[in-house]
């Protein structure tokens, strides 16, 4: 018999439901027509008129039927719940009668499940229908990974008899174990010998994969490809491997949320088996790093975010992708949003997760490093040349780009912002440019800000770290609050300071004061000044400006009394009084500017002209 009569359909509903009054009566062609049929069988509502000897002979659910009803003369039985339905139950029944069919590994699990419902044992007849389709299964079907992976795809509806008859658990130990052979043999198969003799492991070319099952596996179901994973999971399949065929699962499963043009469809829409899916793939990441790209990582945490899968799902996959934020890019990071219609358009707190997973695991290797007993190594590892502080160097870029791209954002509330601003470590950032562009630019669109909530904004930016174009820019910023202009013309006047105290030959080499602090904060000390020093240094300065900040102020209101005099002499005095008045105040503006300078601590008046005249110069 050919092999296609094995695959079809269940017949329609309409002919499964006992109460219909039609029922499917199978054409059986190939049973003797020369006896009378004396028992009707009839499975999920199909006909079979047969013979109870040869079906007593070898079944011994059959036989103990007939036997019970010996007085009655039974003449129908109606088996409920076959495993396989008609379609496997023609099959057994050929088998009764002696019929030569093939068994293969499409039908090989339903024989299985028939011959044990049936109780086609060796008990009733040598050579039954059970021995022999598991020998075949045994000794054919495990020996093959293709055929053990069609085994399995049958076995999914015949569970849990599957289970109990250990043909699942057979099917996977056989697909587990050969995945690893394939594995070793194709290692070997890359061994060769350099030109100095030694053996070692050629380069595998990219993009050639050696693991032809991964495509395979991909036909199961989420329940039995979890089974089929972990068992490869336990036998030491390489993680590179295991991850590849996630991502082909996940391609084949996840298609469904997205349609024909490519956009997301509705999350409501989309039924249960991709949340079960998405979930089961991220409980069977590899623990190993390099084993998916995080890209897949990125896209499965969308893929969760827009299912609404568990909270442990979505923590699990932050977690790793904190792990190596280094190599993300920006649109990584914008993860679309799908909460409320009020809230942002990306998902503004799983980045901040991710983001404290990321300095949570630099915080931990500090502490080891810290840790360690030596020569003092591992203080030297944190240095910005190591690879902590380059990954930390390259997120604070990434994460100010990213702040940038959100800051528009009418709904972004400032706590989110400045949260997301204050996840990374103070020594991540060497320079602020970055955060005080998005700071700039979250400024212009929340004009509405008060005075409280910009300086709350601004002390995010070390303004020691703004390069001369970004100080230029920020003196001149009208959104700044007022204390951080004053700070950054003090900043500029100090570098100013710091310029001509160059010109001396002894002096060219030192460093300004405020790079000393800049080490600091990157994590290595300065030899110049300790700790200690650097901290009563940065309390003096702060005094210092906070004095330079109140003199400014008297002077302003100084001038503000004087403007009001002149005015007042120009409305009563001739016009002869009032150029003597006029020269006179003049004469005293002057005088007051000449006495400030003759004393020898610097003014603010003409420390910020000049820090606004060398702005200038420096934009122009």
């Amino acid at each position: 018999m050919d092999n296609h009569r094995y695959h079809h359909h269940p017949p329609p509903q309409s002919q499964l439901t006992p109460a219909k009054s039609s029922r499917q009566r199978y054409n059986n062609e190939w049973i003797f027509r020369d006896v009378p049929s004396d028992i009707t069988i009839e499975v999920n509502g199909a006909i079979f008129a047969l013979h109870k000897f040869p079906l007593v002979s070898r079944c011994g659910r059959i036989r103990k039927l007939v036997a019970d009803h010996r007085d009655n003369a039974i003449s129908k039985v109606e088996l409920l719940s076959l495993p396989g339905g008609a379609e496997t139950f023609e099959l057994a029944a050929k088998f009764c009668y002696g019929i030569n069919f093939e068994i293969t590994s499409l039908n090989v699990a339903q024989l299985c499940c028939v011959s044990d419902y049936l109780e086609m044992t060796e008990k009733y007849s040598t050579r039954n229908l059970g021995s022999r389709a598991n020998e075949y299964l045994d000794t054919v079907v495990t020996k093959n990974l293709e055929m053990s992976v069609e085994v399995l795809k049958q076995s999914e509806n015949l569970i849990p008899l599957a289970d109990d008859l250990k043909i699942i658990t057979r099917c996977i130990d056989a697909i587990a174990s050969k995945a690893c052979v394939e594995q070793i043999a194709s290692s070997f198969s890359r061994l060769e010998y350099s030109s100095s003799g030694r053996l070692h492991m050629s380069r595998q070319v990219k993009g050639e994969s050696t693991d032809w099952w991964i495509k395979d596996l991909s036909v199961l179901r989420v329940d039995m490809y979890q089974r089929v994973m972990s068992a490869m999971k336990c036998r030491g399949v390489r993680p590179e491997s295991i991850g590849d065929s996630l991502m082909s699962y996940a391609e084949k499963e996840l298609t469904g949320l997205y349609n024909l043009n490519g956009k997301k469809t509705d999350s409501r829409g989309v039924s249960g088996h991709e949340r079960i899916a998405v979930e089961t793939i991220v409980g069977l990441l590899p623990v190993e790093k390099p084993a998916v790209p995080l890209s897949f990582l990125f896209g499965l945490l969308r893929a969760a975010v827009m299912l609404n899968c568990s909270g442990a799902c979505r923590i699990d996959l932050e977690r790793r992708i904190g792990s190596q934020l280094d190599l993300a890019t920006l649109d990584d990071l914008l993860i679309p949003s799908l909460r409320h219609a009020d809230d942002t358009l990306f998902d503004v707190d799983a980045v901040h997760r991710i983001l404290v997973n990321f300095s949570q695991q630099d915080n931990s290797e500090d502490e080891m490093e810290d840790g360690d007993d030596g020569d003092g190594s591992g203080f030297e590892s944190d240095g910005p040349d190591s690879p902590s502080q380059s990954a930390l160097v390259k997120v604070s870029r990434l994460v100010d780009s990213y702040l940038a791209e959100i800051a528009p954002e009418i709904n972004l509330k400032l706590s989110k912002f400045i949260a997301v601003a204050e996840s990374l470590p103070a020594h991540a950032r060497t320079v602020h440019d970055g955060l005080y562009r998005s700071i700039d630019v979250y400024l212009k669109a929340h004009q509405g800000l008060s005075e409280c909530d910009k300086k709350k904004l601004c002390k995010l930016i070390d303004f020691h770290k703004l390069s001369p174009e970004a100080g230029a820019h920020a003196a001149q910023n009208e959104r700044l609050p007022l204390q951080s202009i004053v700070q950054v013309l003090y900043i500029e006047q100090l570098r100013l300071r710091n310029a001509l105290c160059c010109n001396d030959p002894d002096d060219i080499h030192k460093p300004p004061p405020h790079y000393q602090s800049w080490r600091i904060n990157s994590g290595g000390l300065s030899a110049a000044m300790s700790p200690k020093d650097n901290y009563a240094s940065l309390r003096r300065e702060n005094r210092e400006l906070k004095l330079e900040l109140t003199r400014l102020r008297m002077r302003l209101n100084d001038f503000e009394k004087e403007h009001v005099c002149m005015k007042r002499s120009m409305e009563k005095s001739s016009s002869h009084n009032f150029m003597s008045n006029f020269s006179k105040k003049i004469s005293k503006l002057n005088l007051f500017g000449l006495s400030s300078s003759s004393r020898g601590s610097s003014s603010p008046s003409r420390h910020s002209q000049r820090s606004d005249s060398k702005v200038t110069m420096r934009t122009e």
